[in-house]
């Protein structure tokens, strides 16, 4: 019998333990980028009163990260494609981590604002890698499970922006007050920068030259659409923000045309508008705007009822969100199995929970008005919660799947400023009959005002949730149609 001295062949398990060491990573990386979007709202009291910040030097703090964030997604995801998103996201976390230390050390109200700023461009390079490696090392169940897990600890980051935001700002850690919140990303950045090495780097595999005219009109087209959604509501519309939203059609418009001549030339586009042009990822976009405007502007119309009318503190308000949390985190983690054996039905199902729950939120505080006890509202924000996570955890893989691998850094950039851009549309909107309810109440019983105008605000959702109701089945039929056709299929059965 001869003895084999050959080591081991360890390789396959190098291979199934890599993917799983590096989403982790990734999700870390998720979570800080999402954690920053949110936490700055429950600091805002305290910015003011430290750098002595006007109102409206306040709204480009909190907007500053919004807007770069979402204007350089797809660029940032086409960078990826092209110079490897191991790479990109290893480039990115080192510019957050660098611009975070710069708004924890600003001196003043404007040096922060360009640090934000700073902050959301890195934001842009690192956040599209995340959906992209996911996209691309993992396959089947293991790709639900992994998004589904993307999909709980983005909830969780937005939920901690609120809670954990709060308690640092509250306990005023280290005297360094305020500057906690982005100073705590200096160690978390520095260590995933270190533990890179455990993410599969992965690239498209065309990798022409980027296309800079299509980057400059994208980007510009994207700032003056979110700059006026953001800032319109604030001061009533003045006319230069809807001279920006006509500008900023055109811009995109042209954007468009300019992306379909290179394509029919021969060159890879920024953007395929073929792409978009696919009715599933068509649908499926459509969708996550919606999803995620309704996230963004349950959370201002929370916060506001909390804080200013009820006159909760920001640690107390912020806490009102674990049970959210709680249910989130619950239906994120069995979503991907519900999903699995039901496909699109599970998240038609977790639609109608959705849109029920919310009807059932303004009902409570619209009766409750100026009596309402925030302890009653906790068993409709768990089921809140816990529909948000049977529909954004799964959501993402499904739109992300219907592309090839080699559209993965593009579909990704595309489906992140969806998101941003819903976002900010949903905060517009929120904002808007927030403000008018409140100018028309007056001011007489602040407590009932507040759960006026939450009521009012919160409608928006309501119809954005019903929507959603409405397109999931369509997206449903979509699938089968394209599966009778011979196309690839996603998850599931719907």
């Amino acid at each position: 019998m001869s003895a084999d001295f050959s080591p081991p062949d360890l390789s396959s398990d190098a291979s199934r333990r890599a993917p799983w060491l590096g989403l982790s990573v990734l999700l870390l990386a998720g979570f800080v980028t999402i954690f920053d979007l949110f936490v700055v709202n429950v600091a805002i009291p305290s910015m003011q009163a430290g750098l002595g910040a006007s109102f409206a030097q306040i709204g480009f703090i909190v907007a500053g990260y919004e807007l770069a964030f979402g204007v350089l997604l797809i660029t940032g995801g086409r960078l990826g494609d092209l110079f490897g998103r191991r790479r990109l996201f290893v480039i990115g976390m080192a510019g957050f981590t660098l611009a975070s230390a710069l708004c924890g050390l600003a001196p003043s109200a404007g040096f922060l604002i360009g640090a934000r700023v700073l902050q959301g461009l890195a934001a842009a390079l690192l956040f599209p890698q995340v959906y992209a490696s996911i996209r691309v090392n993992f396959d089947g169940d293991d790709r639900r499970r992994a998004f589904g897990l993307l999909g709980m600890t983005l909830g969780l980051a937005a939920i901690a922006g609120q809670v954990l935001g709060g308690w640092m700002v509250h306990a005023d850690l280290f005297g360094l007050g305020w500057r906690s919140i982005f100073l705590i990303n200096v160690p978390i950045g520095l260590f995933a920068i270190a533990a890179a090495r455990h993410i599969l780097e992965s690239r498209a595999p065309q990798r022409p030259a980027l296309d800079w005219p299509g980057v400059a009109l994208v980007s510009a087209g994207l700032a003056l659409l979110l700059i006026p959604l953001i800032e319109g509501p604030a001061q009533h519309w003045p006319a230069w923000s809807l001279w920006s939203l006509v500008t900023a059609g055109g811009l995109l418009a042209l954007f468009h045309r300019q992306q379909e001549r290179r394509r029919r030339a021969g060159a890879l586009p920024l953007v395929d508008m073929q792409l978009l042009a696919q009715r599933r990822f068509a649908l499926g976009t459509v969708l996550v705007l919606l999803v995620y405007s309704t996230s963004s502007s349950f959370f201002l119309c929370f916060a506001l009822l909390m804080q200013t009318g009820l006159g909760l503190d920001p640690f107390v308000a912020g806490s009102l969100f674990a049970p959210c949390s709680v249910g989130f985190v619950a239906a994120s983690l069995a979503a991907p199995r519900l999903v699995a054996r039901w496909g699109v039905h599970a998240i038609v199902a977790g639609a109608l929970v959705y849109a029920t729950s919310i009807g059932l939120l303004i009902a409570q505080v619209r009766l409750a008005g100026a009596e309402l006890v925030p302890t009653q509202l906790i068993p409709v924000l768990i089921v809140v919660g816990a529909s948000q996570g049977s529909i954004m955890t799964p959501l993402l893989n499904l739109v992300l799947g219907f592309v090839d691998e080699a559209q993965a850094g593009m579909a990704s950039g595309v489906v992140s400023t969806v998101q941003q851009v819903g976002a900010a549309l949903g905060v517009a909107v929120v904002g808007i009959l927030f403000g008018a309810a409140l100018a028309e109440d007056g001011m007489a019983a602040q407590a009932g005002s507040y759960a006026s105008a939450f009521v009012t605000g919160m409608l928006y959702n309501l119809a954005a949730a019903l929507s959603i109701c409405v397109l999931l089945p369509m997206l449903a039929r979509a699938q089968r149609s394209a599966g009778r056709q011979g196309e690839p299929r996603v998850q599931g059965r719907p």
